[in-house]
């Protein structure tokens, strides 16, 4: 199965990370971004997005277990363990913005927030989210990095 095709120009992500906030940073971090993005891949990838159309491709015994691939359930079960990290509260926001794409405005319209709280929750959701991928928005250096395997001294000769 090929990869799912990102247009990052649909990505309301996207246009968050190219505009700054007052301070002068950007709204969403790159951290962020790639957070979100990865996300939206798997929910591309596990075949969440709705279908507008019917879809008449399919052969008999769609929507059975047997006719999932492999790949299609382990991205249905990366999103699941992905929103189960970043936690019931945040989780929403996530998928409107990054899987359904919708803007900040339609968010706070549809749940009844405040203008310009949909930015904040969802910056607080993409942070969680990027800590639950590991991504960090700063670089350590070889010093600072954890130790990732243990060797031992060699051994002093016999004599």
């Amino acid at each position: 199965m090929p990869e799912p095709q990102v247009n990052l120009a649909e990505s309301p992500l996207a246009w968050l990370a190219r505009r700054a906030g007052k301070d002068g940073r950007a709204l969403v971090d790159q951290t962020q971004l790639a957070a979100g993005e990865r996300l939206r891949a798997d929910f591309t990838r596990a075949q969440l997005t709705p279908r507008v159309t019917s879809r008449w491709s399919e052969v008999s015994g769609a929507g059975t277990p047997e006719a999932f691939t492999d790949m299609v359930l382990a991205a249905k079960l990366r999103v699941a363990r992905a929103m189960t990290a970043v936690g019931p509260e945040l989780s929403g926001v996530l998928l409107d913005v990054c899987c359904f794409l919708k803007g900040l405005e339609a968010v706070e319209r549809e749940r009844l927030w405040p203008a310009r709280t949909a930015k904040v929750v969802l910056g607080l959701a993409l942070d969680r989210l990027a800590g639950h991928y590991g991504l960090s928005g700063s670089t350590q250096g070889r010093a600072r990095a954890p130790v990732r395997s243990w060797h031992a001294p060699p051994e002093p000769p016999q004599a």
